[in-house]
């Protein structure tokens, strides 16, 4: 394969259109045949999509992307040697990365994921890190829940908790479901107590938060749900907490506790309360909620 080839592609495509064309002005009932064709394809691309996008083949089919559209830009640009070397590497190395070196296998997924906006220092908005924020802590959520973990994680929001962080063990660190699967692993040193995460990363580990009364909870409930509501009615904070004793998730927020719930819902949960409901507020509300915690705090002392 060459530049000239890399070329001829379009006029190809153009030919089997304008040919396509003909045959549809000649015969109109094929019409009904090419319609049948694109549904069909986009049919198979719908499920092929849905088949790859959470898994690793995704980040490396956008590798590949970046490379075939890398190697068009370089064509068009006439930098011939860079496309020489890409068009060589499209065309025989790909298979037997994709089968057989598992280290350039890597290279082509990290090309496909955020690590390549990072490096060009390009960075993401707010809400699609919050997004993934929100994933991260399900995925470890629902890992601890198989093994009937226990855990209880904290995600501040509008009102800082800073007395609550800094009675645990500082760490701020990225999120990663492995690492947060890895804090609440019992007889570890930092499993008891909650994790609170602030600013997108995860402040601190074995932190002590305020306990509801009995009479906000039920009796079968324990520590960590009684915990979990308790943040929550005394700040804006959610609290995520996974049972030991069933490993069901269950949710507080607004001194509220919804119990039992699934992967999916618990992300809808907090993608509405940390990024939907933000999006909402404006600065002048969200200062009139911090002003209004902090009034009735000094009044409850």
């Amino acid at each position: 394969m060459n530049s000239n080839l890399i070329t001829s592609v379009p006029n190809n495509l153009m030919n089997v259109i304008t040919n396509y064309a003909q045959e549809l002005y000649d015969n109109p009932l094929k019409l009904i045949v090419l319609i049948i064709d694109i549904t069909i394809v986009v049919l198979i691309l719908i499920k092929l999509f849905k088949i790859v996008k959470d898994s690793r083949a995704w980040q490396l089919l956008k590798g590949i992307c970046f490379l075939i559209i890398a190697m068009g830009i370089s064509s068009l640009l006439h930098l011939n040697i860079l496309n020489y070397i890409l068009t060589s590497f499209v065309t025989y190395g790909t298979v037997f990365v994709v089968l057989f070196q598992p280290e350039l296998r890597r290279s082509l997924e990290e090309l496909g994921s955020n690590k390549l906006t990072r490096f060009f220092g390009i960075d993401k908005d707010i809400e699609t890190k919050t997004k993934e924020e929100i994933y991260k802590v399900a995925i470890a959520a629902f890992e601890l829940s198989k093994d009937k973990t226990g855990a209880l994680i904290v995600i501040e929001r509008d009102i800082e908790i800073k007395d609550i962080i800094a009675s645990g063990v500082a760490m701020d660190s990225e999120i990663s479901p492995q690492l947060l699967v890895n804090i609440f692993v019992p007889k570890t040193p930092l499993h008891d107590g909650a994790v609170v995460i602030s600013g997108g990363r995860i402040k601190a580990a074995a932190c002590m938060l305020p306990l509801a009364g009995d009479k906000d909870i039920a009796r079968e409930l324990g520590t960590r749900h009684r915990a979990a509501i308790g943040i929550s009615k005394e700040s804006d904070a959610i609290a995520v907490v996974v049972s030991e004793e069933t490993g069901k998730v269950s949710i507080a927020k607004d001194g509220t506790l919804i119990a039992d719930v699934r992967e999916e819902a618990l992300k809808k949960i907090l993608i509405k309360n940390l990024i939907i409901k933000r999006k909402l507020e404006d600065a002048k509300t969200r200062a009139e909620i911090i002003k209004r915690h902090k009034v009735e705090k000094s009044e409850n002392k």
